[in-house]
């Protein structure tokens, strides 16, 4: 059943669900999107706030359930609490309420003059966790940006949104480390309706050790004895770790910032129109174009985690300079100005990337001059610009991964990441802040349906692959 309000053309068949409105009392709508509409809402037993995600695309849906159950418990991933889900309604998926987000954390230290280097390193290390913990259960998130990092109004980052999130393993088995785990069947909540014809038979909880983010000592001995603890967990043997189901399975992101239209506009998210559903081939149609590594942009279909890496040498770099690298207006400008600072792709730069779909259909002038990363990140130590380095780098298989960056000297040596407790996170935002020009202008997306309109003056020659664009 779907009631249709006024001229608002939202979907809100979620009033009118009892067995959601019996159990939570709906207080407001905090996000839309084209694909879900997100509510602030009241746990009726405890009054404790809840967050529900009504999902109107199926596929959507399948993915962040199957992703979450996965990663049910990680410290650094959103907490799921329950789903329900039926022939003919929405998934509706209860999480945790978390009121901000990374995005709100970079625009506060903007208006403030910079973010402190502690808790610069903090943010980083709970995103390095939250990713670890995905890479480690073979899950590729595929949409890493500021906006889909919440944050906990006690300075808890958790990673959200696993709607483009897929598992790269084979149906029946997870491996983990290099040793395949027997997988456990998935037994839904009992207060929730199992998804309509979708079998999660591969799913396995696995604990995944993330560290602790409370390093409530100065001591660099004692923070980098508590990273040795953490990877001596990751490396537990299979008889030390935990399994459970996914019993309190649920989904997606409470994000406030998608309350207005999204300031990444058509940028973000094909794959409706590209496919990939299921287990079967993956798409290159995937994540934000401003956060998408070089080889989606040229329609790879076989990769891997090092997507997500990039994204993260992205977010890292827009925590330095406050300001987003690479905010390309169409898919043609994003490869543009990457190439603009760190020279063209070429064989000798990333043996095999002329096998790459579209290499041999779009080229670019050469760049004489590339900027480098250094003039993207002025008045930055040589250490912070070379943990970017590590990960923006066109050849996937030299970047660095979350594990190893969680070690690198930058992380461990003065001054230390700050206590959680120390960071400072802002409020949650209100409409008169998402609609403000001065907040959100550098982040709203001014591409179109065609990638080239808005990427300047161009040169268009035919081939007999296809054509060449000279920029």
């Amino acid at each position: 059943m779907r009631i249709i309000i006024g001229d608002r053309g939202k979907d809100w068949s979620i009033h009118t669900r009892r067995e959601i409105t019996s159990k939570y009392t709906i207080q407001c709508r905090v996000g839309s999107g084209a694909y879900s509409d997100v509510y602030k809402a009241l746990r009726r037993s405890d009054s404790h706030p809840v967050a529900l995600k009504e999902i109107h695309d199926y596929q959507s849906a399948h993915r962040e359930i199957e992703a979450l159950q996965s990663l049910s418990g990680s410290q650094n991933v959103v907490d799921l609490h329950e789903y329900f889900w039926s022939e003919d309604e929405d998934a509706v998926l209860v999480l945790e309420f978390l009121p901000t987000d990374l995005a709100s954390v970079i625009r506060e230290g903007r208006k403030k003059g910079g973010i402190e280097v502690g808790e610069i390193k903090r943010w980083m290390v709970q995103i390095l966790c939250g990713v670890d913990a995905c890479h480690r259960s073979s899950i590729v998130h595929r949409d890493l940006k500021p906006a889909n990092l919440l944050v906990s109004a006690d300075g808890v980052l958790k990673l959200a949104d696993f709607g483009q999130a897929r598992i790269l393993l084979d149906p029946g088995s997870v491996t983990l480390n290099g040793n395949p785990l027997l997988n456990e069947q998935i037994t839904p909540n009992p207060s929730s309706v199992e998804p309509p014809e979708v079998i999660l038979e591969t799913e396995i909880r696995i604990q995944d050790g993330s560290a602790n983010e409370e390093h409530g000592s100065s001591s660099k001995d004692n923070f980098i004895g508590e990273l040795d603890e953490f990877k001596s967990k990751e490396a537990m043997s299979e008889t030390d770790k935990e399994t459970q189901d996914g019993d309190t399975s649920c989904l997606a992101t409470c994000t406030t910032c998608e309350v207005e239209e999204d300031p990444f506009g058509g940028s973000f998210s094909y794959e409706a129109v590209c496919g990939d559903d299921g287990n079967g081939p993956l798409t290159s149609c995937v994540g934000t174009r401003w956060y998408r590594s070089p080889e989606l942009l040229y329609g790879s279909t076989k990769y891997g985690p090092e997507i997500d890496l990039w994204s993260l040498g992205c977010i890292f770099a827009e925590l330095f300079s406050l300001e987003p690298i690479f905010p390309g207006s169409s898919d043609l400008d994003q490869l543009g100005r990457i190439f603009s600072v760190l020279g063209n792709l070429s064989e000798e730069i990333w043996p095999g990337c002329s096998e790459l779909p579209d290499y041999r259909i779009i080229s670019f002038s050469k760049v004489e001059s590339p900027i480098g990363l250094e003039s993207c990140l002025p008045n930055r130590s040589p250490d912070e610009i070379n943990l970017v380095k590590k990960l923006l780098c066109f050849n996937p298989a030299s970047r660095a991964t979350a594990m190893e960056l969680l070690h690198d000297k930058y992380l461990t040596e003065e001054p230390l990441p700050v206590p959680v407790s120390e960071l400072r996170v802002p409020s949650s935002r209100t409409a008169q802040d998402q609609d403000s020009d001065d907040e959100w202008g550098d982040y709203r997306d001014m591409g179109s349906d065609s990638d080239f309109d808005d990427f300047g003056p161009v040169n268009v020659t035919a081939t007999e692959t296809g054509f060449s664009i000279r920029h």
